[in-house]
């Protein structure tokens, strides 16, 4: 356990048009729940796209939601027990939770710096995530980016766990991922492909009016996701 402040991201698969339909209308219904949760923070409800994500059509099976509590224990009791967490899983067909700790940050998201970052490398394992709103001009050349850089992150084998989700269909992307170490997420970053391309044509077009870059240790993680936890495989800091 830890006193520095979490980030949680729980993820939530649906089947069936219904259990579908009632996850569409808890992207709007649920805003009323999550500020009223005991020792939440930061929060934000997200789609996700088809595939794993990395798409703008969206995936109406795949959920999620991102929050930040302050401290671990408070993070795992309340996705564990709050009634709204309870709700979600009520009615999906499996779940995952994964509970980070926030090494680096810098960025704005809606205008505030959500995440409390500690300074420390982490030790093994880490996640990555970045959060952007698209300018609407530039949407289309982004998403014809996308496609590729999708494949060559689902075909690096040091990648555990890869996800994009976003709060408004394409002018808000998130991508998460995790990685065995800081080594295998920087050669990918650096690789001269589709994602070196991509960033730099970011930085020259402007294409983005707010963004977000944060590095996360791992803590710990509970529930499923495709049968068996993403995180099996990675050998966690005690």
């Amino acid at each position: 356990m830890t006193d520095t402040p979490i980030v949680t991201l729980s993820f939530f698969r649906f089947a069936g048009p219904v259990a579908r339909a009632w996850a569409l209308g808890m992207m709007g219904a649920a805003r009323f729940a999550m500020p009223r949760v005991p020792g939440i923070g930061f929060w934000k409800l997200c789609g996700s796209g088809t595939g794993e994500g990395f798409t703008p059509l969206p995936n109406t099976a795949v959920y999620a939601i991102l929050a930040s509590w302050p401290d671990a224990e408070t993070a795992r009791r309340q996705t564990r027990d709050a009634a709204i967490y309870q709700r979600y899983r009520s009615r999906a067909c499996e779940d995952w939770t994964v509970i980070l700790e926030t090494s680096t940050a810098r960025g704005l998201w809606s205008g505030t710096e959500p995440f409390f970052p500690t300074g420390r490398a982490p030790d093994g394992p880490l996640a990555a995530l970045t959060r952007a709103t698209i300018r609407p001009g530039i949407a289309l050349k982004f998403w014809q980016r996308v496609p590729d850089i999708s494949r060559m992150i689902g075909s690096d084998r040091n990648v555990a766990f890869k996800i994009g989700i976003g709060e408004v269909p394409l002018l808000h992307q998130i991508t998460f991922s995790i990685w065995p170490d800081a080594g295998a997420m920087a050669a990918f970053a650096r690789t001269n492909g589709p994602h070196a391309a991509a960033i730099r044509a970011v930085r020259d077009g402007n294409w983005f009016s707010e963004e977000l870059y944060a590095r996360f240790a791992i803590l710990g993680d509970s529930g499923t996701w495709g049968g068996d936890s993403p995180l099996k495989h990675l050998e966690l800091p005690a």
